[in-house]
């Protein structure tokens, strides 16, 4: 696991490319057969990702948690972007297809994941956030049929925004929330951008209650995405791959623009769960 420290806005301000990605860029969350996990100081935070493919891999708490088990004072969001996979909670499977979510409660001591085909394994991105209660071990999911064990997204939670004429065309897919899925301070969920459409979180905002960290993917290899970062009238960009994730302080802004569409999934964790709870920077406002 690696350890990234909280850094200051003044001190962002003179960072070199090189230093900036070294910051807040995660440029590896998925490889074969391994757990890579990055520990972010903001809001304590991990967030990483699981590619079983020939082995069913365990996630453990690691030295630097100093726990008995992973979650043993946190909770755990997940979402599946690859193919199908199963998530064994303490002995209990979970079947994840694509886009299928789950959250996992404090306490849950057995955590491991494998992929249903080699070759086309799951690819299982994971939000961590320290927790001072047990909720409910949940799948979740777009579509289907909610059971004891299984939430599906509600219609309010798909949210359409923008337009096409304003290059954002988005819809928003809230997973982990209040009301839907509780949880302590996790909130997560995906967006996905509409053909023809580059820009997200546009206009952008920050939060000084709570940070955020962005996966992007379904980017081809020569496409890419410019991360739009820093304090509103100190911003900076980072060039951003296919798979690749960036951590964003409470006080930066978050935002994106590619040379085609593409979809992130975006977790948050901190002072409140308040989706709309936002300070809206207007386009004018940018420097």
């Amino acid at each position: 696991m690696e350890i990234r420290y909280a850094t200051s806005p003044k001190d962002m301000k003179n960072f070199t490319t090189q230093r900036l990605r070294e910051e807040y860029l995660i440029p590896e969350v998925f490889k074969t057969d391994e757990v890579l996990l990055v520990y972010s100081h903001y809001d304590r935070i991990i967030a990483g990702g699981v590619m079983p493919v020939e082995k069913t891999i365990t996630l453990n708490a690691g030295e630097e948690l100093r726990a008995e088990y992973f979650l043993q004072r946190r909770e755990l969001g997940i979402i599946n972007i690859g193919g199908k996979g199963t998530v064994s909670v303490d002995g209990k499977k979970y079947e994840l297809e694509k886009d299928d979510g789950m959250y996992i409660g404090m306490g849950k001591k057995d955590i491991s994941f494998e992929s249903a085909d080699a070759a086309n394994p799951a690819k299982f991105y994971l939000n961590s956030t320290p927790a001072h209660r047990e909720y409910k071990t949940v799948l979740i999911k777009k579509e289907g049929i909610a059971d004891e064990d299984v939430v599906i997204i509600k219609d309010e939670n798909k949210v359409e925004l923008g337009s096409l004429e304003q290059s954002n065309h988005r819809v928003i897919c809230k997973y982990i929330l209040p009301g839907q899925v509780e949880s302590c301070q996790l909130v997560m969920g995906m967006t996905s951008l509409k053909p023809g459409s580059v820009w997200n979180t546009m206009p952008c905002h920050t939060h000084e209650r709570r940070m955020e960290v962005y996966l992007y993917f379904k980017l081809p290899e020569d496409a890419y995405v410019m991360h739009y970062m820093g304090e509103p009238q100190e911003t900076r960009h980072i060039v951003m791959r296919n798979e690749q994730a960036v951590i964003s302080p409470s006080w930066s802004i978050h935002a994106g623009s590619g040379t085609q569409a593409y979809t992130f999934i975006w977790g948050m964790a901190g002072e409140n769960q308040d989706f709309g709870d936002m300070d809206n920077i207007s386009n004018q406002e940018l420097l």
